[in-house]
């Protein structure tokens, strides 16, 4: 529970695609809030994930990888990052240490300049990292880039220095009131979700150019105390791609709609009922009106 008087404030994650923002995300709020998997772009919309502490309340807000669009899914993502910085106290920018000094993290920085907001560079997978000393090297190299309040190294995936990066964004928050009920982890509707759970699922079973034309919408959702049923849609934008989800005999479609279930079911501490069908949507990520019907601020329920 926070304090009567206690600091709150909005903190948002930046990177390129692939850095770990949301498995910091997932470890920072001690819930899967958002879908990890090791293909880039996994990440589509920006995402609450609350931390609530007797000292304050930080609302995390992860965001799509940046990058240069192509495709109307693209430029929906990159609007999402815009609208994730869009009046947050701190930024927590997020790089890959064992990759350093990519053109995509010079990109990152200049938009934090732009952005004239307090952040920090947070260096993640240190634990990757073979000769430690090279991170001195890699803080001296940022610092000539831009001048970040901290600099801290942690390893999202194990949560090493997690802690101690919690421990200084409060102190940069303003005197605030939580924004959010002590209870509240996440500002995405259940529905969307479990439809991201299925994706996250497609993500890791497919291959190509399959996981990135794929998208999932939840049609039909009936809720007991015991059983959550549901039946959701498959787009993709090729036939050829629907055969590859469905598989020999059904056989793909039936080992995705296996693994989402468990993982269903451990979000929502019952049994779960899925039924998955796979549609044909052509060129769907170039078309705006499907792509802002997949926003989950679109979504009722939940």
């Amino acid at each position: 529970m926070a304090k009567a008087s206690s600091k709150s404030g909005f903190v948002v994650i930046l990177g390129r695609p692939n850095v770990g923002k949301s498995t910091l995300l997932n470890h920072l709020v001690r819930s899967k809030v958002a879908i990890v998997t090791p293909k880039p772009q996994t990440t589509r919309d920006a995402i609450q994930g609350v931390l609530t502490r007797p000292e304050g309340q930080i609302v995390f807000v992860d965001s799509p990888g940046i990058h240069e669009p192509s495709l109307e899914l693209g430029r929906h993502m990159m609007s999402e990052v815009r609208r994730a910085t869009s009046g947050c106290h701190l930024v927590l920018l997020l790089v890959d240490c064992t990759k350093p000094d990519q053109a995509g993290d010079r990109a990152v920085i200049e938009m934090v300049k732009d952005l004239e907001t307090p952040a920090f560079l947070v260096l993640n997978k240190v634990d990757l990292l073979k000769e430690k000393p090279q991170l001195l090297h890699q803080i001296e190299k940022y610092r000539e880039r831009h001048s970040f309040l901290e600099y801290i190294p942690i390893s999202a995936m194990k949560g090493d220095n997690v802690e101690a990066l919690i421990t200084r964004v409060f102190l940069y928050l303003p005197d605030s009131p939580p924004y959010y009920p002590e209870d509240f982890i996440t500002d995405q509707p259940e529905r969307f979700l479990a439809a991201e759970l299925i994706r996250e699922q497609i993500i890791f079973q497919t291959q190509k150019e399959v996981p990135y034309a794929t998208a999932v919408m939840i049609d039909e959702w009936e809720e007991s105390e015991e059983l959550l049923r549901l039946l959701a849609t498959v787009y993709t934008e090729r036939d050829s791609q629907k055969a590859i989800l469905i598989g020999a005999r059904g056989a793909k479609m039936k080992s995705i709609g296996a693994k989402a279930r468990r993982q269903l079911e451990a979000r929502f501490g019952k049994k779960v009922y899925i039924e998955l069908f796979v549609k044909v949507q052509p060129r769907w990520r170039n078309r705006p009106g499907f792509v802002k019907s997949l926003d989950f601020r679109r979504i009722a329920g939940g």
